[in-house]
């Protein structure tokens, strides 16, 4: 492992899933890929997936917001090569899918999307920064949301917000994004939001038709992943931005 890049991919237990399908990407480039998810038979039968087609993967069961479940992560990827070459932080809840106000929001679905969303994404940088740091050229991918940058644009105020909770924790993880940027701007880190727009990843849900497919919309999210040295950091980087391009 000390010459392979370790990417370790955050939501990756369902095989329709974009966290799936950025971790094949990701092995494809020649990533070991660590598959986190809190069904642990599950990314397990999806690494098993990525192994049988000749890639490098593992599986580790996560939580993002059980400090236990986080703890062990870290220490699972120090021992496998004492570094993180690319964190993707892809683990987000929608729990209010179906509110479209904030006025009759239900705040308890608002403060899980919160813990998942954002304080996930910050307690898992928090431990993984170490191996972040020993890495020669790490990326921080954030994967964000379109309801974000219409809440930023001021639309969603105007137009009604659907899923409340979901859309201002996924502006926060913005923030977030561009605040940690700033403090790692001297270390080489690169960290990015990225929107991959409305991908097809929940046909229950009623996908639309022109929805991207998971494995179009984990281009962008590599790309990110992968940005040369002096590529942007602290950027909200969404389909077609230059950045983005392959």
């Amino acid at each position: 492992m000390n010459e392979i890049p370790i990417a370790l991919v955050t939501g990756a237990s369902r095989p329709e899933g974009l966290g799936f399908a950025v971790a094949r990407e990701l092995a494809i480039r020649g990533h070991h890929v660590v598959l986190a998810g809190r069904h642990l038979d599950r990314t397990r039968t999806l690494a098993g997936q990525l192994a049988g087609e000749g890639h490098s993967a593992d599986a580790v069961r996560l939580d993002v917001t059980a400090p236990d479940d986080v703890s062990a992560c870290a220490e699972f990827l120090r021992g496998l090569a004492g570094r993180l070459d690319v964190l993707v932080n892809n683990a987000a809840t929608m729990p209010d899918f179906a509110t479209t106000s904030l006025l009759d929001a239900d705040l308890t679905a608002a403060r899980t999307a919160y813990d998942v969303d954002v304080l996930g994404s910050w307690a898992l940088v928090q431990a993984c920064l170490p191996l972040l740091r020993a890495a020669p050229a790490a990326r921080i991918v954030n994967v964000s949301s379109g309801a974000a940058a219409q809440i930023a644009a001021g639309t969603a105020l105007r137009e009604g917000v659907r899923s409340p909770g979901y859309s201002l924790a996924k502006y926060a993880l913005n923030a977030f994004t561009a605040t940690l940027a700033a403090e790692l701007r001297e270390t080489g880190i690169l960290v990015n939001a990225v929107d991959p727009g409305s991908v097809a990843t929940h046909p229950e849900r009623g996908d639309d038709a022109d929805d991207r497919s998971p494995a179009e919309a984990a281009l962008d999210v590599v790309r990110a992943a992968t940005l040369p040295a002096g590529g942007p950091t602290g950027a909200l980087l969404s389909a077609g931005d230059p950045a983005l391009r392959a």
